[in-house]
């Protein structure tokens, strides 16, 4: 039993108790799992939410810790959920993000969740949507979400977010970072990280291929993606990584419940799909005909359109 007064509260226990809940894949956890979340939604909704991916060896973890301490001496309840690669042979978490952040754990007004991806696909955990309302109703209000920063999971973490925040290093090269064009034109804020020492004006010279980038990517009005340069190991800029945000909130507000309210329905969507995925594998029925309609489709018997609508038949019964 969930103890929600003290989850408000902002409880670490019962906040990582409600998570594990929510992690649940037993089927009468995830009956109280929603009607948990269904109690405490009037006390979501209020916090930041950040996401930030990068390929792997940006520094994400760095660059997250050191904003989150900056955040959270200046008062800010900072919570990260950190999404870590699973283990393929007992599928825990295989980082440790509380090693990774150590300065950060240690403040009382922070908290650190690693969450490991359990096989989903583009690597957000199954469940993250879920905890950053958890998070929420228990009082953080900026709230960070590492990606593992492998394809798909740029689309995935941005479609959760306020705000997608994308971190690169300093390359003079002709390809820097080899970003797509779609991974641009999710980007709100890019932060060239690691300007420190003698890769002080390589990043400046990042900076402006983005921004020359930006600039053509979004000539079409609205916000314009800031490019930034930032230190996570020697904590500078970060001042600035704050403003722009601040400034990106503030420009985009009216359009806040707008864009949250459409993620809503999106993973509504989502879920279906899931669900339907789910009911498929639990029907007996539908298990059983399946070897027989794949085997038919292979031997051009009937289409894949009907072999589907079967399968789909077989559900209902």
């Amino acid at each position: 039993m969930i103890d929600t007064d003290a989850l408000r509260a902002g409880n670490r226990r019962a906040l990582a108790r409600a998570i594990t809940l929510i992690e649940s894949s037993r089927e009468e956890d995830r009956t109280a799992a929603q009607e948990l979340l269904a109690e405490l939604l009037p006390d979501t909704g209020k916090s930041i939410r950040l996401g930030i991916s990068g390929v792997p060896g940006v520094g994400k973890s760095t660059f997250i810790e050191a904003f989150g301490v900056y955040l959270a001496k200046r008062g800010r309840r900072v919570a990260v959920l950190a999404v870590d690669p699973s283990s393929p042979i007992h599928g825990g978490s295989i980082l440790g993000d509380k090693t990774r952040m150590s300065e950060l754990s240690r403040l009382n007004n922070a908290y650190i969740r690693p969450s490991p991806t359990s096989g989903a696909i583009g690597g957000i955990a199954e469940k993250t949507r879920e905890t950053i309302l958890l998070c929420e109703a228990a009082g953080f209000d900026v709230i960070l979400i590492e990606t593992v920063g492998v394809g798909q999971s740029e689309y995935d973490v941005a479609a959760m977010v306020d705000c997608f925040m994308l971190l690169v290093v300093p390359n003079a090269g002709d390809e820097l970072q080899g970003i797509k064009r779609g991974i641009t034109e999710l980007t709100d804020i890019l932060v060239v990280n690691k300007a420190d020492g003698n890769a002080v004006a390589q990043a400046e010279q990042t900076k402006r291929y983005y921004e020359n980038a930006f600039h053509i990517l979004h000539s079409s009005g609205g916000w314009q993606p800031r490019v930034l340069t930032c230190s996570a190991l020697e904590k500078t800029q970060l001042a600035d990584v704050w403003d722009t945000l601040q400034t990106y909130l503030a420009e985009t507000a009216d359009t806040l419940d707008a864009r949250r309210a459409g993620q809503n329905v999106d993973w509504m969507r989502h879920l279906i799909q899931d669900m339907l995925l789910d009911k498929l594998t639990r029907s007996e029925a539908a298990q059983n005909r399946l070897p027989d309609l794949e085997d038919g489709v292979r031997r051009g018997d009937f289409t894949p359109y009907a072999a589907a609508a079967e399968v789909l038949d077989l559900l209902d019964r």
